[in-house]
């Protein structure tokens, strides 16, 4: 991941994302004076979406942990729009192509989430500095691999600050937490005609004990938000919509 010398070039780079992190409103705080807070985030877990709850130990992504994630983007993008939209601060850093768009149709409030497209050579050092301030940082590693005793420089950050790390598309030692989702198909394309239903994905979450946990959820698009469902309540939903459809 690169030397950690002093480099004239690379405080500035720190000094200005500091700058830019003071700017987006920290845990606790709203980003504006007329935004409330939707609820408060428990203690120890951050909010997810609903399906992907069923499958994980506690219910929720544990704060101050490492969760390395690789797969569809759409998952990640929940994550953001379940803990932005629950009151939480969020980052993405290294991720240019997430869409925000898609974000807001699951319900995130882009005021209380940052993106940091380009952070430069060290991607993981600004993800150090992020984390002081956010209850969720989803770093892009763009394949790199993070030597593993700076992996636990980073967890050990993260737990000090109660902030969780979500690591995409690198190799991380030791998470606390590996989400891997792949899709699997799609509802509501025909042959050159149609409209998309729903996105499947089959998703599979490993704890550090324990068996591993699979679940297949949809991300289905409703008139005017997308929403996230277990397989079978989606599978009942778009029989209904298509029955409506067909008898009006």
């Amino acid at each position: 991941m690169g030397s950690r010398e002093y480099s004239p070039d690379r405080e500035r780079t720190l000094d200005d994302l500091r700058r830019r992190m003071a700017a987006v409103p920290g845990r606790g705080e709203s980003a504006t004076a007329h935004t409330p807070r939707d609820q408060a985030l428990r203690r120890d877990l951050l909010p997810v979406p609903a399906p992907l709850a069923d499958l994980l130990p506690d219910g929720g992504l544990p704060k101050g942990a490492v969760v390395a994630y690789s797969g569809a983007h759409s998952l990640l993008t929940g994550l953001l729009a379940a803990v932005t939209g629950a009151g939480g601060h969020a980052v993405v850093v290294g991720l240019p192509r997430l869409g925000l768009l898609a974000a807001a149709e699951m319900g995130a409030q882009l005021s209380r989430l940052a993106v940091i497209p380009d952070p430069g050579p060290d991607p993981a050092e600004v993800a150090a500095v992020l984390l002081d301030g956010l209850d969720l940082v989803v770093l892009g590693l763009d394949g790199r691999a993070v030597p593993p005793a700076r992996c636990r420089v980073l967890a050990a950050r993260a737990r000090n600050r109660g902030a969780t790390l979500v690591v995409a598309g690198g190799n991380w030692t030791d998470p606390a937490l590996r989400l891997d989702s792949r899709v699997t198909g799609y509802r509501g394309l025909g042959a050159g005609r149609g409209r998309l239903r729903s996105v499947c994905l089959d998703v599979r979450v490993s704890a550090k004990a324990g068996p591993a946990r699979h679940g297949r959820m949809d991300l289905c698009a409703l008139a005017d938000r997308t929403e996230w469902r277990t397989r079978e309540t989606a599978t009942r939903a778009t029989e209904v919509t298509a029955l409506r459809e067909a008898v009006s």
